[in-house]
């Protein structure tokens, strides 16, 4: 990967952190709960806890490949789903 390429990927990822704090300050404060979307990802501020770190990578009762990150910005592999051999194969 190129260095420009590189310096425009952290700038996306800075600028979504940046959408989702302003985000979150922008709610009343008594509203404020570190979780929503922004430009379509899905984040989650609050401190992190071993079930929804277990439900990000382990989850075998979802059948969604990608799951939301128990802390930060964007999508985490579950990888039960992964792992789950489909009929036929």
């Amino acid at each position: 990967m190129g260095r420009v390429a590189k310096l425009l990927l952290i700038g996306a990822a800075v600028g979504a952190v940046a959408g989702a704090v302003a985000k979150e300050y922008r709610k009343p404060a008594g509203r404020r709960d570190g979780q929503g979307r922004v430009l379509g990802l899905p984040y989650d501020f609050r401190r992190p806890t071993w079930a929804r770190v277990r439900a990000e990578f382990w989850d075998p009762g979802n059948d969604a490949l990608f799951t939301p990150h128990a802390f930060g910005i964007g999508y985490g592999v579950n990888l039960a789903r992964l792992l789950r051999r489909r009929p036929g194969d």
